[in-house]
């Protein structure tokens, strides 16, 4: 079982998926959400509505209640490559999500130091 209880709702959305082996575009599909939808969702951007997390469940064999709160009945890990190859997953998607803030934070960098010199001209 995934210890998940210090996660966030989209941690263990995203770690009941990993486990399952179901891509978010699948799932997205089954759920009738954009991926979109489902990226936000994992990375805590938004929340599904309760009736879809009941879905989620039901789709990923865990309890409701272990996607709120990370106490009920989760994905069962039988194999440590699975857990491994899950862990690898999110440490990617972490990766990326830190390249992203790195352009975001040089993007607006660049735009306060356009933005000064402008205004030096004045």
């Amino acid at each position: 079982m995934i210890d998940a209880s210090d996660d966030t709702l989209g941690g263990r959305l995203s770690a009941a998926r990993d486990a399952s082996g179901i891509s978010q575009a699948d799932l997205a599909n089954r759920l009738g959400v954009r991926r979109e939808t489902l990226t936000a969702w994992e990375a805590d951007r938004a929340e599904p509505r309760s009736s879809r997390l009941i879905d989620i469940a039901g789709i990923l064999g865990v309890s409701p209640m272990w996607l709120m709160t990370g106490n009920g009945l989760g994905p069962a890990v039988d194999d440590e490559s699975l857990l491994l190859e899950a862990m690898r997953v999110e440490l990617a998607r972490l990766n990326e999500l830190h390249r992203e803030t790195g352009r975001l934070i040089d993007g607006l960098a660049r735009q306060i130091e356009r933005f000064e010199s402008v205004r030096l001209r004045r």
